[in-house]
């Protein structure tokens, strides 16, 4: 669940000023077999021995400033 309690992603929206989003790829070797909204532990769990690469990417955001 995410900061909207929300089940998807749903984009930045940060307070003022820039700030960094880190993001963790992972190459699969399957499909997994997962309950929708599991934990991250369930996830790592299912992940365990499937994964082929990892990549990192961090994005930064800042919000437009309000026009008026």
């Amino acid at each position: 669940i995410n900061d909207f309690r929300k089940l998807e992603y749903g984009g930045p929206c940060p307070p003022s000023g820039t700030h960094r989003y880190f993001f963790k790829l992972y190459a699969l070797d399957e499909k997994l077999h997962i309950e929708e909204g599991c934990k991250k532990k369930e996830l790592e769990e299912a992940m365990e021995g499937h994964i082929l690469a990892t990549a990192e990417l961090i994005g930064l955001y800042e919000r437009e400033k309000n026009k008026e």
